[in-house]
């Protein structure tokens, strides 16, 4: 029998590290015949620990949220053959919405031991390098990158043909690839996953490309808050070098190619291609103005190429199967799969691998589950701070490049945070920016100073101090802040701003005109009251943190505006629906 717990940071946050240990001892202490091994995430957070139990016959039983104090329970029954009826398995329900799935850039993630080079090849891993370098040329391989379609997963969307085609063309040398890890997108973790989970796939991307455009040396620039990423990615590269796949001569078919790990601070600005290779140089990471282009000149101004995971992660599959077969998923304009961070008001929160074009409400109902607490969809963020909000008239909305585009979001690198009803978007709108000014490196002044202004144009509308005018201004400060900025850090970061309030400008409305929050979040706009419903159980006045409530056993109750820090906790515990919110 072999057991596989599923160790990528999701689950070692669940407590699989107790688990994965406690299997460990009983096996050795026992002398058990059992193979264990350890993979990363398969995508399903919200089930984590998951615990795959494979039998001599390789048919698997996944059990999910695994507890260190049931694992053995679960061991020995698996070695009964007696786990058909346990209530830990996973539900039909959750096979469905993994069924609906498509995965090609995370379809090893949770099933292969990422450590070990021998689980990838045994996936025919290496297969595609192996086929490109003994009887493709690089024109070949960029027009299989072409035929299939493929573009960029980092944010823009460019066809990944046409930069290595540029990196190709040009005569100076050395050349370099790069691979952008340096994922800063609040909510997302798509990178990391794959990382942890199948780190070789991105290597053979990466060998491929590096092929394609003439590349002798691969740099991933990981940003240092994925340490386990860092670690089975310096694994995956040695073992690469030992079988052959990196180095000097690669399986004896004249090519020479090696790639290094390069941990960043944890900059956003760095997701930025030119900043990203400043920082590579040592520099401050800081954006420069294109042209040239990296392909022109980029890392020691040489002719560079630069993808994100994901779309190294695309690459072999191209390859092992076909850029035709690759090019029938998808949509029309956007080819493939895309994955997902699901995160916020979702019930199942955590990675999605679907074909573009697939509608939002099948993404966030059949596949997440639908909304916390089954409260109402509100909208959803797409494209991390940078990107835009879709309401919920436009759930059906396909999601693939042009369609999100024409619904006022981006796809970005994958990061969807559910907004549900209980949300305020001005303060919604206020938390994006403050993450994007924060993170601004300071260079230009419209992007340094203008979105500085515009928070606190939003802090003054939370407050209750909105004047008229107030969104205008906003919107003005938006255009003046996308035209004057260098890079997609400035020229993107207004973008929730003008989403959220085309879609809910009768929020800010209200915030402005009737100094209320509708979702009555903003706590210098609301205030606490006790009805006629009271029956003075004394439950509010015993949990309020700062004894604003007065009244006597059996009477009715009052609140002290004057003390209350409008905190909640009495509209929370009351059960009587006796405190209401204005």
């Amino acid at each position: 029998m072999k057991v596989v717990v599923g160790l990528g940071s999701c689950g070692i946050a669940a407590g699989a590290n107790k688990v994965y240990d406690l299997i460990k001892e009983e096996i050795e202490s026992k002398n058990l015949d059992i193979d264990l091994e350890k993979a990363g995430c398969v995508g399903s957070c919200h089930l984590e620990p998951i615990v795959d139990f494979y039998d001599e016959n390789s048919h698997l039983e996944r059990c999910i949220k695994v507890s260190p104090d049931k694992v053995l329970e679960l061991l020995y029954k698996a070695l009964n053959n007696e786990l058909k009826e346990e209530a830990s398995l996973i539900s039909e329900e959750d096979k469905k919405a993994q069924n609906k799935q498509v995965k090609i850039a995370t379809e090893n993630c949770g099933y292969i031991n990422p450590e070990d080079i021998n689980d990838y090849i045994s996936t025919e891993g290496y297969s595609g390098l192996k086929k490109v370098l003994s009887s493709m040329t690089q024109e070949d391989v960029i027009e299989q990158v072409k035929i299939a379609g493929l573009r960029g997963r980092g944010g823009a969307g460019c066809p990944t043909w046409f930069k290595w085609e540029a990196a190709y063309k040009e005569k100076a040398t050395p050349k370099y690839i790069i691979c952008n890890a340096d994922e800063g997108d609040p909510g997302a973790f798509m990178d990391r996953s794959i990382l942890e989970g199948d780190p070789h796939r991105v290597l053979e991307g990466m060998i491929i490309g590096g092929y394609a455009i003439g590349a002798k040396e691969g740099i991933i620039y990981v940003r240092a808050e994925y340490p386990l990423a860092i670690k089975r990615l310096k694994i995956a590269i040695e073992q690469a070098r030992e079988s052959g796949y990196l180095g000097k001569n690669i399986l004896n078919l004249n090519f020479d190619f090696d790639i290094r790990i390069k941990a960043g601070a944890g900059a956003f600005v760095c997701g930025e291609e030119t900043a990203l290779i400043a920082s590579l140089e040592g520099k401050r990471g800081m954006p420069r103005l294109k042209p040239p282009f990296p392909a022109q000149k980029g890392f020691w101004n040489k002719p560079t190429n630069i993808n994100n995971v994901e779309t190294f992660a695309n690459v072999p599959w191209i390859f092992k199967h076909s850029a035709s077969d690759y090019a029938k998923l998808g949509s029309e304009g956007s080819k493939g799969t895309k994955v997902f961070a699901l995160t916020g008001k979702i019930k199942k929160g955590g990675l999605v691998e679907v074909p573009m074009g697939m509608p939002l409400r099948e993404i966030i109902y059949d596949i997440g589950g639908g909304i916390k607490e089954d409260k109402q969809f509100k909208a959803v963020q797409m494209g991390g701070p940078s990107g835009g909000c879709i309401p919920v008239e436009l759930i059906d909305t396909p999601i693939d490049y042009e369609s999100v585009s024409k619904a006022g979001a981006i796809m970005g690198s994958g990061g969807m945070v559910v907004i549900d009803e209980s949300a305020c978007m001005v303060e919604m709108a206020k938390f994006f920016l403050s993450f994007t000014r924060k993170e601004s490196c300071g260079k230009c002044v419209h992007c340094r100073l203008g979105t500085k202004r515009m928070l606190e144009i939003l802090e003054r509308i939370t407050e209750g101090k909105g004047l008229e005018g107030d969104i205008e201004k906003l919107e003005q400060l938006a255009i003046d802040i996308q035209n004057g900025s260098l890079c997609q850090l400035g020229i993107t970061a207004p973008n929730p701003v003008l989403s959220m309030i085309k879609n809910f400008r009768s929020e800010f409305e209200a915030h402005i005109s009737e100094k209320k929050c509708p979702a009555h979040v903003c706590k210098s706009l609301i205030t606490y009251e006790i009805n006629k419903n009271c029956t003075g159980c004394t439950i509010c006045a015993r949990n309020c943190p700062v004894d604003a409530i007065s009244g006597v056993l059996k009477g009715k109750h009052e609140i002290d505006k004057e003390i209350c820090i409008k905190c909640g906790k009495c509209y929370d515990v009351c059960k009587f629906e006796a405190v209401t919110v204005d």
